[in-house]
């Protein structure tokens, strides 16, 4: 009666679990919205009208432009625009501002059907705002409102436009433009003094963005403000923290400041060797900032200024930002939250890509990847089959000792050691082999979370493997108009899930009550909720392994038939230990 009642208990919590994690899924990320023509959202208070600055030069929490909601189409049809045509990107540069603010991804799409580019900068007061800018302060302060003037109407790999502007009394601007095959920009950018008295001024770059269409920032990997500082890779900084503080400075000199999500980066990179302070910042409303400041120079007449800042504005591609790292981008890979098993978790991906190309197709690339990594690991887990076969033909001698010597534990344990050393036989050496599996299995486990070639990637019924199985089994497979709570979303991935784990426990019992027996028959069912909202590539490869672990567990007791009688033993004992308790 008791198990009963315990049993029950048990089934309660894990649906009051669901339902929690349902609810507090939704609670902390909320979704973003899908499209920037949806129309206008919240945009920062703190943007209205000109920004000013403090009297020690230092930039203000707001930025130079109209705080007015925007519409997308409106905004971009400004004929004051420099267009960006690059090979992986393409936009425009807003003359008004000088702000690069429509940069889309041509190599990528917003959905399966691939009508339109990934959009990542966005201008002020859209939805989806998101932009960079390049700027001076002058004696403390920004320079009056004034258009740019450009020398070219495209900017392109090996054609570079240069911006011109008067920022002050015989004070000249110029910001000339470059761009690279990928998603690197370089801004070179120059103040004059051709006056007849001196001048303070300072270089500033920034980076604006609202979070309300960030990517969740999970706890396999980070998403949210991020930079490399004083040679070392932050992540500790998300945006809550930064609305609370304010402002955050991070410290140490600054390498690379800016936003990540999951497969998308903005980052600045300031120029090498020159002195620079870097801050985050909140503007309310959603919106943050990510700024360079150069130090003050005071600027006599007939002398000028330089100072080189590089955007990054693309995705977040393993292999190129590693090939940015080798050119001198200090731990620009370190972009992606590889986290401390990078050094593993880097090949796995390489592997991957190579079974991608091979395969053709990416599904069959993690089914492929999978059993590469279960044939490396079967040396280990066969090593712990005949452990524990071992630990299995001595138990009835090791359960004599506890009994002949129950009154006295040290005894026990010398006559213990004994046994294992006559009989050759650690006891450990069963646990060491599932230590070691632990973190490569996880180290695949975030590959595939992070893992932008995924993307996108269909696998059978399924359109793209990084979002969750559509196939739901509530909605008849999409038969019926709605779409079924995460927590409710059993597709058929989650539903083998559950099967294949269930059949991992029964086939491999461990000496446990009956108590404990009913909660490992209830957890595989358990996690089948709590997988269904993850990507479907993750669930394939859940799938496969454990689809290899029954191979592989049949294989092995064949090979340690001891080990398989002890089990059917074990299982039969708790068959009959648990009839009379039934009966009761």
């Amino acid at each position: 009666m008791n198990n009963q009642r315990n049993l029950l208990l048990a089934v309660l919590l894990s649906f009051l679990l669901l339902l929690g994690w349902d609810a507090a899924m939704g609670y902390l990320y909320p979704a973003p919205p899908e499209s920037a023509a949806e129309g206008p959202a919240d945009t920062p208070a703190e943007l209205a009208g000109q920004a000013a600055s403090t009297s020690n030069g230092e930039l203000d929490a707001g930025d130079a432009g109209a705080n007015a909601p925007a519409d997308l189409r409106t905004a971009l049809a400004s004929a004051d625009r420099v267009r960006i045509e690059a090979p992986r990107l393409s936009g425009s540069i807003n003359l008004a501002d000088a702000m690069i603010d429509d940069v889309v991804l041509t190599g990528y799409a917003e959905s399966t059907e691939g009508d339109e580019p990934v959009r990542l900068f966005s201008p002020q007061g859209t939805p989806l705002q998101h932009f960079a800018e390049f700027g001076f302060l002058v004696n403390g302060a920004r320079p009056g409102e004034g258009a740019w003037q450009a020398d070219g109407e495209v900017l392109a790999p090996g054609n570079p436009v240069t911006l011109t502007r008067s920022v002050g009394e015989g004070l000249t601007a110029t910001i000339s433009l470059s761009i690279d095959e990928n998603y690197m920009l370089t801004a070179e950018q120059r103040i004059a003094n051709t006056g007849s008295s001196g001048a303070v001024v300072q270089p500033f770059a920034l980076i604006n963005r609202t979070s309300a269409t960030a990517s969740d920032d999970f706890f396999i990997a980070h998403s949210g403000p991020m930079g490399v500082f004083g040679d070392a890779a932050e992540y500790g900084y998300d945006y809550d923290d930064v609305a609370e503080a304010g402002r955050v400075t991070p410290e140490g000199q600054v390498d690379w400041i800016g936003f990540t999500d999951i497969y998308w980066l903005s980052a600045l990179v300031p120029e090498q060797g020159a002195s620079a302070e870097a801050h985050f910042r909140s503007l309310g409303n959603d919106a943050y900032r990510s700024d360079v400041l150069y130090q003050p120079v005071t600027l006599a007449p007939g002398s000028a200024v330089e100072r080189s800042t590089r955007l990054f504005v693309g995705a977040k591609e393993s292999a190129l930002l590693d090939a940015y790292e080798d050119g001198g981008i200090a731990k620009f890979g370190r972009a992606i939250d590889w986290g401390w098993f990078m050094w593993f978790e880097k090949p796995l991906l390489w592997l991957l890509r190579q079974l991608f190309e091979l395969a053709g197709n990416f599904g069959v690339a993690i089914i492929l990847l999978t059993v590469i990594v279960r044939l490396l690991m079967f040396p280990i887990a066969q090593k712990q089959f005949a452990s524990m076969a071992a630990m299995k033909a001595i138990q009835p001698r090791m359960k004599s000792i506890q009994e002949k010597h129950k009154e006295d534990k040290l005894k026990a344990q010398q006559e213990m050691q004994k046994l294992f050393k006559e009989e050759k036989v650690n006891p450990l050496a069963g646990c060491l082999p599932l230590l070691l599996q632990i973190p490569i299995f996880f180290a695949l486990y975030k590959v595939l979370y992070l893992a932008i070639e995924m993307r996108h990637r269909p696998f059978l019924y399924i359109e793209d493997l990084s979002a969750p199985d559509p196939a739901k089994i509530l909605n008849l497979f999409g038969m019926l108009p709605f779409d079924p709570p995460s927590f409710l979303g059993i597709g058929i991935l989650a539903v083998l899930l559950g099967v294949t784990m269930w059949l991992t426990f029964k086939l491999n019992p461990s000496a446990m009550d009956p108590m404990q027996q009913q909660i490992f028959n209830i957890m595989p069912w358990v996690l089948m909720f709590v997988m269904a909202p993850f990507a479907a590539g993750l669930l394939i490869y859940w799938n496969t392994s454990n689809i290899l672990t029954l191979a592989q567990q049949k294989y092995l007791y064949s090979r340690h038939p001891q080990l398989k009688a002890a089990a059917d033993k074990e299982r039969a004992e708790k068959a009959k230990a648990a009839q009379p308790k039934a009966r009761t």
